[in-house]
């Protein structure tokens, strides 16, 4: 029997009695460490609880899962972690392997420290997009691109940072927006800048949790304190949740929308190639005008910019854009044809 247990976000005194009664009843307590580290008062608290064995789970151990596993075949085994078990991938992985290795599990969930503090920052939890986490030493393409569609969507995004419990060592949110602003000079999609609201969470659940919230441009000089931190980049802000992110954070700057200032990849493209591929027409055309076999050609690429700006007006972006691509296709031919070097837009 294995048990997936969620211990909350306060430690063991927000244990139930159902779960302090089952990790009482177990023969192994495996306490794993890896997604958030273990306070020591607590390891002893749950110690206290344990009448079975009580062993600490590094990353490896549960990753590897085998231990665990083979110890589940025959005796009842609970695997704790703080928060709600299922947040950690690694945890639903494990259990998989023990249903289909024939082995009885069961759950008891907990608060997320992930999902706690959305209410804690006075967000709409349904708000909330795609999570994504930033790693030290590695470029947060993914998070980067990951907030762009999110705040295309009026979503916000919960930004991970990372933990390695091995070094001990926790991603500071400054560090995590100095590596978005260096990512925002390779991909230039205007998406992060200095004036980019951000909230950070620090501490949800500790005593001395915090929320700080200002524009990227006053959070750069911040002291955050202990970790761990979470940071939260909001998309669109209902009145309800500006208010609350007023009274509950210490606000640098006034909570602000950051949807408003996102332009979509297909108007970025759109603002650019219309009008070059209208010049590049332009330049093209009196090169044809005696040659009437191809007024069908030259009429075409001008309607395909045509299309593509009614499209576009009428949010067929996909459209729109594939009808330039002709366009600009069409107009290439015809340049290439009469050895027409193309102007060079800076």
């Amino acid at each position: 029997m294995l048990w997936f247990i969620g211990i909350g976000i306060t430690g063991p005194d927000s244990l139930s009695l159902r779960a302090r009664q089952i990790i009482s009843e177990c023969d192994i307590v495996y306490f794993e460490q890896f997604t958030s580290p273990i306070k020591e008062q607590n390891s002893y608290e749950i110690r206290s609880i344990v009448k079975g064995e009580f062993r600490l789970g590094p990353r490896w151990l549960v990753e590897d899962g085998r231990e665990i596993l083979d110890a589940a075949r025959g005796k009842k085994v609970a695997l704790l972690s703080y928060g709600d078990p299922y947040i950690a991938t690694t945890h639903i992985e494990l259990r998989v392997r023990a249903v289909l290795e024939g082995i009885q599990t069961d759950t008891v969930h907990a608060s997320s420290a992930i999902t706690s503090l959305i209410g804690e920052c006075g967000l709409h939890y349904y708000k909330v997009g795609r999570t994504v986490t930033i790693m030290s030493g590695i470029r947060p393409s993914t998070a980067y691109y990951t907030i762009f569609e999110n705040l295309k969507l009026g979503s916000h995004t919960v930004v991970l940072l990372e933990y390695n419990q091995n070094r001990g060592f926790f991603l500071s949110p400054v560090e995590a927006f100095k590596s978005l602003l260096e990512e925002e000079r390779e991909q230039v999609r205007k998406v992060v800048s200095d004036s980019l609201y951000a909230i950070v969470a620090s501490r949800i659940g500790f005593e001395d949790q915090k929320i700080t919230a200002g524009k990227i441009s006053s959070l750069l000089d911040k002291d955050f304190g202990k970790a761990p931190h979470t940071i939260v980049i909001p998309g669109t802000l209902h009145f309800t949740e500006s208010d609350a992110l007023k009274a509950l954070a210490e606000c640098a700057d006034m909570p602000e929308e950051n949807t408003p200032k996102i332009e979509k990849i297909s108007a970025q493209m759109m603002r650019k190639y219309v009008p070059m591929v209208r010049r590049a027409l332009e330049q093209i055309a009196p090169h044809y005008s005696d040659a009437k076999e191809f007024a069908g050609v030259l009429e075409n690429a001008d309607l395909y910019i045509r299309d593509a700006e009614r499209f576009f007006e009428q949010g067929k972006d996909e459209l729109a854009i594939l009808s330039i691509g002709y366009a600009d296709g069409l107009v290439d031919a015809l340049r290439i044809a009469k050895g027409i070097e193309p102007e060079m837009n800076s």
